[in-house]
């Protein structure tokens, strides 16, 4: 199969693929780049934080932390994506 002939199934998917994914790239990296930016900075300052902890008071305090954020972060991802989930009633 040539790849370069127009008027084939694969130039059509070609061309669906890239208008349906073109406005939603556009649109989700503008939406994105705030939560990367903020994700970056918190995973500076934590490892900032972390190497600080570890140096003054050892690294149990550390540990005790790091174990602490994760249970946050875990309760986060279960709320986020069980927690709102939309539930279908009986129709």
């Amino acid at each position: 199969m040539d790849l370069k002939e127009k008027g084939t199934p694969l130039h059509a998917a070609t061309v669906v693929g890239d208008t349906v994914g073109d406005p939603f790239k556009d649109t989700s990296s503008v939406a994105m780049n705030p939560v990367i930016k903020f994700t970056t900075l918190f995973g500076l300052l934590a490892v900032e934080l972390a190497v600080t902890l570890t140096a003054e008071r050892g690294q149990g305090l550390s540990l005790v932390l790091a174990a602490v954020f994760f249970a946050v972060a875990v309760v986060f991802v279960w709320r986020s994506f069980y927690g709102m989930r939309i539930r279908g009633g009986a129709a």
